[in-house]
């Protein structure tokens, strides 16, 4: 993302420091290995701005917005003492526009489409794992939005091959996402991760009873004591246990390793996404989430996907989404 660029979206103020004024941007990218490596930041900004994984599952459009409604937004945040705006380099975004072109052409009834959105997504794959590849071998911590979770594969692997050993994850979503070997698609990042040797232990934190499967608890949560798991509704409708003491445990499960953190807004009560949900985690909650897991030393990276706001609610988004991205700074830099 070029300076000029940033400029243009950052309203100033007399007196005042904005974090698009202060904020560190590359002035061209040639190798994104070397361009970071030497570069005095911890965190990578990049957006994801696609549907394909999303509609290749059957899910609402819509998470290719994401990226446009957030930076706007961060940009105009203040830069002070307590928000340091100069920690972060935005790297800018992957352009998805000729995928997301052909998408535009597809019917989601129509199998083919759906087998052709499935390949797509594994060619998205691959530019997604080699860019974290690249930003984690500099030895930064990349923060990733937008676009449908199937790029948590790509995060998964790409942190994997550039610590060269397995990573563990920490997922707070309504769904597992462990779903089958089927072709790429949103609803199977972290099976395809596991199957291939790239995640090790995998905490999925306050699924919805409704929308998880008996096949899927017969087939992974319960068949492999690689995966562990509480529900939302033990948490806040059964009140059988505690939200703070489960990040606890969920912590204490995959610290003992790297580990990454995924933020699907699926699981935030009426946040616009793919899979918008009326009862679910509050927005203050999910920062809490953010803060707690991000102040752990062990974390790789942070994911916040499957937003999808549109014209109305593109401001609100991009407020949830930016104070998810300040907290984790704040928590992972003190």
């Amino acid at each position: 993302m070029s300076k000029s660029k940033i400029e243009e979206s950052v309203v100033t103020r007399s007196g005042e420091s904005k974090f698009g004024e202060q904020i560190i941007v590359l002035p061209s990218i040639t190798n994104i290995y070397d361009d970071l490596i030497n570069l005095d930041v911890k965190y990578v900004l990049i957006g994801l701005p696609e549907d394909v994984g999303v509609f290749a599952n059957h899910g609402k459009s819509g998470a290719c917005n994401a990226w446009d409604a957030t930076i706007k937004v961060l940009l105009n945040t203040q830069n002070s003492t307590l928000n340091q705006a100069t920690q972060l380099c935005v790297l800018g975004h992957l352009d998805f526009s000729e995928e997301q072109e052909q998408l535009s052409k597809w019917d989601q009834n129509n199998v083919k489409h759906i087998k052709k959105a499935r390949a797509l997504v594994s060619e998205i794959d691959k530019e997604v794992s080699n860019l974290i590849y690249n930003i984690v071998k500099a030895g930064k911590i990349p923060i990733v939005i937008g676009g449908g979770h199937n790029n948590a594969y790509g995060n998964i692997k790409g942190t994997s091959l550039a610590l060269n050993k397995k990573i563990n994850v920490v997922n707070l979503d309504a769904h597992t996402d462990f779903r089958a070997l089927e072709g790429r698609h949103s609803g199977n990042g972290f099976s395809y991760a596991f199957a291939e040797g790239f995640l090790n232990r995998y905490f999925i934190f306050g699924i919805h009873k409704n929308y998880t499967s008996q096949s899927i608890l017969n087939d992974t949560l319960n068949a492999d004591n690689s995966i562990k798991y509480n529900t939302f509704e033990a948490i806040e409708v059964e009140k059988t246990l505690e939200f703070k003491y489960e990040m606890k445990e969920a912590l204490r499960y995959i610290s003992k390793g790297t580990f990454g953190i995924e933020i699907d807004c699926d699981a935030i009560a009426n946040i616009p996404s793919s899979a918008q949900t009326p009862s679910g985690f509050s927005v203050n909650q999910a920062r809490q989430f953010v803060h707690f897991f991000g102040s752990n030393p062990s974390v790789q990276y942070l994911h916040i996907c499957e937003a999808a706001p549109t014209k109305k609610t593109a401001s609100q988004v991009g407020k949830f989404i930016t104070y998810l991205i300040t907290d984790f700074i704040r928590a992972n830099s003190n």
